[in-house]
């Protein structure tokens, strides 16, 4: 949730603002005065930002707190999920509604963000009206009717075919796309040039013995490699958490198209060759002679350290490493490309909880931070977004929230954002290289047993790591029996 179960809730800028929600009190007599003046309250209305579109004409919600439950925004104190929340409160103000949206930061890894919010929700111990989850999520929070279903025209045409997907179960709409994530490779030109590498051809077709023969004119010049410089490549292997089934699901995708190894109803639907395949590429792609031997206990902040400190010269990581790494980095120093193969889907979408108490007003906040200037701005920020018009509509721009590093007077001044942008003010690479990377994209299985899912999946790819590996048609028969275990089979 702190920008994908792929993530450990530790970034590389540290800290964490977390929140202590306190309990609504709704007496008896307020809810009659309510009830009372309903006629007369004017609950929002019209389209654009926090527009109407959801809910019974019929039901007027209690005017108070609309609570959205999230992770750790990555862009910080004061960041862009805030000031968007804080722009659509000023509508609210504006227009005498009588509701006010409030961002509570859920505390630890995405795993425990996940246990709170099944936890609170199913119980009804905390007063959530939006819940941010995961797209891994979905499937589950809507098969347990946890969470509501949407008006379908919220997710329309402009959202990325690939995202939008991530908004359904069972044919229904659950969840809107609030910010994407995907697969990138990051990359030092600079060391590929010492090592007389000048023509980088790293595109969209890319494959991952193209990168792996970079690294070997690495190594062959590595005397004129800075002392940091270690090994080729590093990436999130660490069995503990998403970031192996992450890897581990970009290789078996880019070894098997199209690939699946659940079907619409979230059965297992793989087998033994599909899985043999995926182990064959993982374990190439982490060969020790390429990959830096601390990935394999590496999470998102470790990796981007190691990478950020010369250690390798190719990474894999999210999008919101670009604005990350141009802090530290120079343009020089730092390309970005689309991960050879086929690379994951992450990201989050904004679902209205089943037992808020203001359903109707908390649609019209979905609809606001999911909408097209919204996209805009979580895109400017350095997030992924959801909307094609975010990379392509040069009219469209971001007047109610500035990204990291402009809010402070002067844009030189320091700790102002050094991202590289192009003419429209988007980061550089958004239209070029992050659109198709997310157009793409797969997403990791779908199914309401995710969680038991990724549990397996890490836990057999950790085998890979040990001191006396099996082989993979060994390991391909111990995945598939268990996966068959933990999932219904088809």
């Amino acid at each position: 949730m702190s920008e994908g179960s792929e993530r450990t809730g530790r970034t590389y800028e540290p800290g964490r603002h977390d929140h202590q929600r306190r309990p609504r009190r709704r007496g008896i007599y307020a809810a009659l005065l309510v009830l009372l003046l309903a006629a007369g309250c004017d609950t929002g209305g019209g389209g654009g930002a926090g527009g109407a579109k959801a809910g019974a004409a019929d039901t007027v919600d209690p005017p108070g707190d609309i609570v959205l439950a999230s992770g750790r925004d990555v862009t910080g104190k004061g960041g862009v999920r805030q000031q968007l929340i804080a722009e659509w409160n000023r509508q609210q103000e504006r227009s005498g509604s009588g509701y006010r949206a409030r961002l509570v930061e859920l505390p630890g890894s995405a795993d425990q963000q996940r246990s709170q919010l099944l936890g609170a929700l199913q119980s009804g111990s905390a007063d959530y009206d939006v819940v941010n989850l995961d797209v891994t999520w979905v499937p589950e929070f809507a098969a347990a009717g946890l969470v509501q279903q949407l008006p379908g025209d919220l997710v329309d045409t402009d959202v990325i075919t690939s995202v939008s997907a991530t908004s359904r179960w069972g044919g229904k709409v659950y969840a809107v796309p609030f910010n994407s994530d995907v697969g990138l490779l990051f990359y030092r030109p600079d060391y590929l040039k010492s090592a007389g590498v000048t023509k980088i051809d790293l595109g969209k077709d890319t494959r991952w013995p193209v990168v792996q023969q970079m690294m070997e004119a690495l190594d062959a010049a590595a005397k004129k490699m800075p002392d940091a410089f270690e090994k080729g490549w590093t990436a999130q292997l660490d069995a503990s958490y998403e970031g192996l089934t992450v890897n581990g699901v970009e290789a078996f995708a880019s070894a098997t198209d199209p690939f699946a190894l659940t079907d619409d109803e979230g059965r297992y639907d793989g087998s033994v060759d599909e899985l043999k395949a995926g182990l064959d590429e993982l374990r190439n792609r982490t060969q020790a002679a390429y990959t830096l031997p601390d990935a394999v206990h590496s999470d998102e902040a470790d990796t981007l350290t190691d990478f950020a400190g010369g250690r390798t010269a190719f990474l894999r990581h999210w999008p919101y490493a670009y604005r990350t790494l141009h802090q530290s980095l120079s343009e020089q120093q730092l390309g970005v490309a689309p991960l050879p193969g086929r690379a994951v889907l992450g990201g989050q979408n904004l679902a209205v909880a089943k037992g808020s108490q203001r359903s109707n007003a908390a649609k019209k906040l979905v609809e606001f931070l999911t909408g097209k200037q919204s996209e805009r701005c979580l895109l400017d920020a350095g997030f992924a977004a959801t909307r094609h018009s975010a990379y392509e509509d040069d009219g469209l721009t971001c007047t109610v929230a500035k990204p990291p590093g402009q809010t402070t007077a002067s844009p030189t001044s320091e700790g102002a954002d050094r991202m590289p942008r192009d003419a429209n003010g988007r980061p550089r690479y958004a239209r070029g290289t992050l659109l198709p990377a997310l157009e793409k994209a797969v997403q990791r299985p779908r199914t309401p047993l995710y969680g038991a899912f990724t549990q397996t999946f890490a836990a057999e790819l950790g085998r890979l790591q040990g001191d006396k590996p099996p082989s993979d048609a060994e390991l391909a028969k111990a995945l598939d029996a268990k996966l068959r275990k933990a999932l219904p089979s088809g």
